[in-house]
């Protein structure tokens, strides 16, 4: 149990980084990380990290089809705990 809540705060930080990071860069209008990237590192695990960032930089708020895509993982991953709490996984 504890290397698994590790694991989440390695990488939620690891996100909540990442995410800050390609604000920095879309302000200096640089190459930016992939969205692609921001969103599988919120699959694995680090969706708190990214909402933290969006907030906290406000990066992507505005963005309509970055909120449904990260709205897409969320609730996808909300269906994964449900299941395995209910033992059907």
């Amino acid at each position: 149990m504890k290397v698994l809540l590790l694991y989440f705060l390695i990488i939620n930080v690891l996100e909540f980084i990442i995410a800050g990071y390609d604000k920095f860069l879309a302000r200096k209008q640089k190459r930016r990380i992939p969205e692609n990237t921001l969103f599988f590192l919120a699959f694995i695990g680090g969706t708190i990290g990214l909402l933290l960032a969006m907030l906290f930089f406000r990066h992507k708020t505005a963005k309509t089809s970055f909120i449904v895509k990260f709205t897409g993982i969320i609730l996808i991953q909300i269906v994964i705990i449900y299941f395995k709490i209910n033992n059907k996984i």
